[in-house]
């Protein structure tokens, strides 16, 4: 899952992505308004948290422009702020949950999963052939055994297994789970490919991930 995050203040949000990354969400911080506003008009997230005091354009602005726009992304709004008039102008403005500052982390990450669970299936688990995927332990596994994968392993299978049997570019996987500011070069993509394959093998999978020239990758059945 792939989530923007809009906060000016920088310490507060270096410690947010480095949060986001260890429970497995791919995140794209952004500092002012029209930066969250530009992001957020790729369509390209699952879920966005937007401070409303920003520089350039205030995240209540940023909100409304979305909304307007049709884009019924899960939006949770941070600010320093608690009194009630906030709360109700921004859940009026569109927003799906807010948080005031300060907050303790495991209920920021609590709300970032009640808002997005209806776009997710409800079992927690994704299965194809003999394999699953453990979207709480973040565990691959089979009737042989199981591996517990890490961040971008786990964000690049989650993909393939949600999409099954369609190919997904590498560009596209450069873009949902490295992100646009990413310096890493796009054969990265095919080393976590790698990795996956070694550890598909080591679990007897009936199913695998096809390379598909000039295209991408897929997930099907053993040939």
């Amino acid at each position: 899952m792939r989530i923007l995050l809009a906060e000016d203040e920088r310490p507060l949000s270096r410690v947010l992505v480095t949060i986001f990354q260890r429970n497995h969400y791919s995140v794209d911080p952004v500092y002012d308004g029209e930066e969250a506003l530009s992001y957020l008009q790729s369509g390209n997230y699952d879920a966005a948290v937007l401070d409303i005091m920003m520089p350039k354009m205030d995240g209540i602005t940023v909100l409304k422009r979305v909304r307007s726009a049709g884009n019924r992304i899960p939006v949770l709004m941070l600010t320093a702020k608690g009194e009630v008039d906030d709360k109700v102008l921004g859940l009026d403005s569109g927003a799906n949950d807010y948080l005031p500052k300060p907050f303790d982390t495991k209920e920021l990450l609590a709300r970032i999963r009640a808002m997005t669970r209806g776009q997710a299936s409800v079992d927690t688990k994704l299965r194809m052939g003999n394999i699953s995927l453990d979207r709480s332990t973040f565990e691959l596994s089979s009737p042989a055994g199981s591996f517990r994968l890490a961040n971008k392993e786990f964000q690049i299978m989650e993909l393939l297994m949600s999409n099954p049997r369609h190919i997904i570019s590498s560009e596209r996987l450069m873009e949902k789970i490295w992100g646009y500011d990413s310096e890493a070069e796009i054969n990265v993509v095919w080393v976590y490919i790698s990795y996956l394959r070694k550890k598909l093998a080591a679990l007897h999978a009936d199913i695998q991930i096809k390379a598909s020239r000039n295209a991408g990758y897929s997930l099907g059945e053993l040939t």
